[in-house]
């Protein structure tokens, strides 16, 4: 019987070492020890204008920040670049090209002479001329032409009522939640947004290949006004390439900007709107107060690593007990200012059992300037499978 009761006992002891020994091993777990970096540094104190509202942001990057109170405001001409946005949207033109015939009318003729005699930015146009669409919109964006941005918009849509449709379409397309529009010229004040929203909006457009390089003429020949200047009169200093003035006595002075420095290599958009500026000329006001941002905000952009290979992203750690840090295979260098946050996400699949010194165990993505850089994430040194003792001992 004794026999019998100690065979029994180490057939179940037997049993329970196999049942332990062959149980299957948990993953072990990751932590990640990195979700924001900071760009090392003090955030930089811009010259804000003290009046009215003013944003500024790097494209893809991130934002400088606003000041006023981002109240729905008149626009006057900075209208148009929406008008130009729908226009490009729904007539694209390609690196060159001149596009379609327009014809100007008798009714467009009749347009320009009113609108001249009530003291709005005109064009010369007469019945029977020729203008590409590439020319209508140099006219209406660098003479600030009131008369071609009707015209544009009847050619469009058939009509100015449509068209303004369209353009309440996009806006709410491109999330600009302040941003309304009564007409295509922005000569009346109802066409509002406000400063953070006219970023958004100058970034959108900028990225149109056609419109940034419409802005960035300092002047344009058209078949019968001839030799129209931009009304951007910073155009060309600090880097500045654009984008559009407007003003009227309701709107103020207001300056939707583009700046393109190059950092580290790199060439970066700077999009930036100041609006409801006074002064004796209030454009001058605008002007000056966006050529002060640009110049601060170029001064402090820079490229940096926010990781360098060996940076330690987090931790893998196992039941039993084991642990070894896990660090990123490879650098990352970022444009940016002091104090901008970049966001990192780590993807991370963990073996089972031991794990050598430098596999790899996941990706790290820096996501930061319109783009994504992926390095591997790889173990620091080796991560030993379980023992013995803690297989056999394990609850």
């Amino acid at each position: 019987m004794t026999r019998i009761v100690v065979g029994a006992v180490v057939v179940v002891v037997a049993a329970l070492v196999g049942v332990q020994w062959f149980r299957s091993v948990p993953p072990p777990s990751y932590a990640p020890s990195l979700a924001t970096v900071r760009l090392a540094g003090q955030r930089p104190a811009l010259p804000w204008p003290q009046t009215g509202e003013a944003a500024l942001a790097v494209d893809g990057v991130g934002s400088f920040g606003s000041v006023g109170s981002t109240e729905a405001l008149p626009i006057a001409s900075i209208t148009k670049v929406m008008t130009a946005y729908v226009v490009l949207h729904d007539h694209p033109l390609a690196p060159g090209a001149s596009g379609p015939e327009l014809t100007v009318s008798a009714t467009d003729v009749y347009d320009y002479a009113l609108s001249l005699s009530e003291k709005q930015s005109v064009v010369a146009v007469k019945a029977g001329e020729q203008l590409s669409e590439r020319q209508a919109l140099e006219g209406m964006l660098i003479p600030s032409g009131n008369n071609l941005a009707r015209l544009l918009a009847n050619w469009d849509a058939g009509s100015t009522t449509a068209f303004v449709d369209k353009m309440n379409a996009d806006a709410r397309a491109l999330g600009l939640t302040s941003t309304h529009f009564t007409g295509p010229a922005g000569f009346t004040s109802g066409s509002v947004s406000n400063a953070p929203d006219l970023v958004k909006l100058g970034e959108a457009a900028m990225r149109i290949p056609a419109f940034a390089h419409i802005v960035a003429m300092p002047q344009v020949i058209l078949p019968v006004a001839g030799l129209l200047y931009n009304y951007d009169a910073v155009l060309g200093h600090d880097g500045i390439v654009g984008i559009k003035t407007g003003t009227n006595a309701t709107s103020g002075g207001c300056f939707l900007f583009d700046a393109d420095p190059t950092v580290g290599g790199r060439t970066v958009h700077l999009v930036g709107a100041v609006m409801g500026q006074g002064g004796v000329s209030p454009i001058t006001t605008a002007l000056d107060a966006g050529k002060a941002l640009v110049k601060a905000a170029t001064a402090v952009l820079r490229s940096e690593s926010v990781v360098t290979d060996g940076t330690v992203v987090g931790h893998v750690t196992t039941a039993w007990n084991s642990s070894v840090a896990a660090v990123a295979g490879g650098t990352v260098r970022v444009v940016g200012w002091p104090g901008l946050p970049v966001r990192l996400v780590e993807h991370v699949s963990l073996p089972s059992g031991s794990v050598r010194a430098g596999e790899r165990i996941g990706s790290l993505a820096i996501e930061h300037g319109g783009t994504t850089t992926t390095v591997p994430i790889r173990t620091a040194a080796d991560l030993s499978g379980p023992s013995a003792s803690w297989k056999l001992t394990r609850l």
